[in-house]
């Protein structure tokens, strides 16, 4: 759980500890009024719990506020949002996701995009994005629309080629050694990469395996100033607060002086090639 996330938790409490004191109640006796044990109370006040609609609609009815129960649920839909759970992402299949991707894109001028272990979708050919959703797929259980997350995933691409749109992507040196889909598949997207450094919207940097990190790092991608989406192994974390987006974009621009460019990444890219060819 990120701080902004925990920190919108903690003012949405504040709320309703103010609405519940004005009412002249206790922590105790609005438990007992909405049937709850006492601990709920405590909880969703200090932002340690997150309510439901069901504790908002309490809180509203038991301290007479029932005008303010729409604004409570919009606020919680909105912490709601910036931690959603795969389960909930792919609840339809891939396709709901990558299409999102594609608005997301279409919406920035700048992406910043870094990823150390796979290269990014916004690269990936047809065959390696296939591989990796079907990962996604198979572990998260989800319904099966490879063929479109598939599509979805290459229509973001056309923003690599038109527009104003800019892309400045970090890989770390093992996306290149990470084995996605086999050897064959692994040649074409190498293949791939060669091609992408000439783009003139695109600024591709390698991480050097030996790179000392500034700190350890999963992989993130960043949507102007406005915007940080943090992929973690149970749910997908949005970042807006200006305070942590800055935080990501002083971590992406230390990153991107370790990185290589150029020459140098083809050189990367090339060995890498050579070991998987026969």
């Amino acid at each position: 759980m990120t701080s902004s996330v925990h920190e919108a938790r903690r003012a949405l409490g504040a709320t309703l500890r103010g609405l519940r004191r004005d009412a002249g109640l206790s922590g105790r006796q609005l438990a007992s009024l909405a049937g709850w044990h006492e601990s709920v109370v405590s909880k969703i006040e200090t932002g340690d719990r997150s309510p439901t609609e069901a504790h908002l609609r309490a809180y509203c009815r038991h301290t007479g506020n029932e005008a303010q129960l729409p604004d409570l649920i919009a606020t919680l839909r909105n912490v709601q949002a910036a931690y959603m759970e795969w389960r909930k992402v792919l609840g339809t299949g891939t396709k709901r996701r990558q299409h999102q991707a594609v608005r997301l894109a279409e919406e920035s001028q700048l992406m910043r995009i870094f990823q150390p272990n796979i290269i990014p979708g916004i690269l990936q050919t047809a065959e390696y994005a296939a591989a990796v959703l079907r990962r996604y797929i198979d572990f998260y259980r989800v319904p099966d629309d490879l063929d479109e997350g598939v599509a979805k995933r290459l229509e973001r691409q056309q923003l690599l080629y038109k527009g104003n749109h800019r892309f400045h992507i970090l890989v770390g040196e093992q996306a290149l050694q990470t084995t996605v889909g086999g050897d064959s598949v692994m040649v074409g997207q190498l293949d791939r990469l060669l091609a992408v450094i000439g783009l003139p919207r695109v600024l591709l940097g390698i991480v050097p395996a030996q790179a000392e990190l500034p700190m350890q790092v999963t992989n993130f991608v960043m949507f102007d100033e406005r915007m940080v989406l943090v992929e973690a192994a149970t749910a997908e974390l949005t970042i807006t607060q200006p305070r942590e987006i800055a935080i990501y974009g002083r971590l992406f621009g230390e990153l991107a002086e370790l990185s290589v460019t150029g020459e140098a990444a083809r050189e990367l890219i090339r060995a890498a090639l050579d070991r998987r060819r026969p």
